[in-house]
């Protein structure tokens, strides 16, 4: 069987495709994989990283604003989505997919659209509450559209198509153990907050968490809190905070670090999480079922972060503050009030974890048999 994983952008689309590649390699190891992603996009070193071959085919993304620089642009947009379906052409007369498996981001349009015209089964995953514009643009041709939430369904024309099915994140969410992973990194007994805003970081919502760690201080550091600047963050955050009157050295319950590159031990050991609400992010939360407040990305297309975020938030599972209504004062009104509530937290915690979906890799694992059995 050969299958092509076509994806590209972000980690949260190109994780997801790894999760399942991992898993089809496992169990049907003659199985030939190929990766198809944008040329300047993170797969080009994280699908090598995992062991896959990657194709790559030029594209670009839309402007919204119809500025005479953007309209420019549009239009080598344009050229490049006729030039890479010529590119998805060939690539499939040579590799000969079985399925074609998309999981989002610009660089899967070509590949999804040329399989459908030419009758190859093809599956497309979206990640997020609502439809982005790839999945609209294809979302009519393909065979099956996978999501993550059972909201989701009526956003599609064609219901029958949909197959809610999670989101594949690292199996050590799911089974980390809270103890032995406070005792791992160090923490007494005290609740633990942990915050992030992506691997770049967000200049407001950083400087909003300067002033919670302020208050953290004047209180004497009612609770443990890990926080991740993200790589941009970590060039001027430690200054600011430290224009905050807040000496980190005094005050070693707080922890500010650049990346949290043990996120499964971090996650477990986690009474709390403030965070953004992509799509990846929310699987995570979930698979380690922890209650969360979501402070969704208000520069994301079709404010899918609020969309996605206000799901948990309707299951009970989570907070959700807009990043324009809060500040370093809201948010640490609303982290001490959810930790003073034992009882609401364990109820938030129950319903996160019923809204994770341990087999998800496994789901779309089947979807695509299904698809080469026919």
């Amino acid at each position: 069987m050969n299958v092509i994983f076509t994806c590209g952008g972000t980690g949260g689309h190109i994780s997801p495709a790894i999760a399942v590649a991992n898993l089809l390699r496992e169990k049907r190891p003659d199985t030939e994989i190929l990766f198809v992603g944008a040329s300047d996009g993170m797969e080009a070193d994280l699908v090598p990283r995992a062991g896959y071959r990657l194709e790559t085919v030029e594209i670009s993304n839309f402007q919204r604003k119809l500025t005479p620089s953007n309209i420019i642009y549009n239009f080598r947009s344009l050229g490049y989505m006729f030039s890479s379906r010529r590119t998805a052409d060939r690539i499939i007369r040579e590799f000969r997919p079985d399925v074609i498996v998309g999981t989002g981001g610009y660089a899967s349009y070509p590949m999804l659209r040329q399989g459908a015209k030419r009758g190859i089964p093809t599956a497309l995953h979206e990640a997020n509450a609502v439809p982005g514009l790839t999945t609209r643009l294809v979302m009519n041709q393909v065979d099956r559209v996978m999501v993550s939430f059972e909201e989701s369904r009526n956003a599609y024309p064609h219901p029958d198509k949909v197959r809610v099915v999670g989101m594949p994140v690292k199996s050590e969410f799911f089974f980390a153990d809270k103890a032995g992973a406070k005792a791992a990194l160090g923490l007494d007994e005290r609740p633990l907050v942990v915050s992030y805003w992506g691997s770049l970081g967000a200049r407001e919502m950083n400087k909003k968490i300067a002033r919670f760690m302020a208050l953290e201080a004047r209180d004497g550091t009612p609770f443990q809190h890990i926080h991740a600047t993200g790589s941009f963050g970590w060039k001027w955050m430690p200054d600011y905070v430290l224009e905050q009157g807040v000496e980190l050295e005094q005050y070693p319950a707080i922890d500010m670090r650049e990346y949290i590159y043990d996120m499964p031990t971090v996650m477990a050991a986690a009474d709390l999480v403030i965070c953004r609400a992509g799509a990846s992010t929310i699987a995570e939360t979930a698979a380690a079922g922890k209650p969360a407040i979501f402070v969704p990305s208000p520069n994301v297309t079709d404010n899918h972060q609020e969309k996605n975020a206000r799901i948990l938030e309707e299951h009970g599972a989570a907070v959700v503050l807009r990043e324009t209504e809060c500040d370093g004062e809201r948010l640490y009104e609303a982290v001490k009030e959810l930790l003073g509530d034992r009882e609401r937290l364990s109820g938030m915690e129950k319903a996160v974890q019923s809204m994770a979906v341990p087999d998800s890799a496994e789901k779309i694992y089947g979807i695509i048999l299904e698809l080469a059995g026919r």
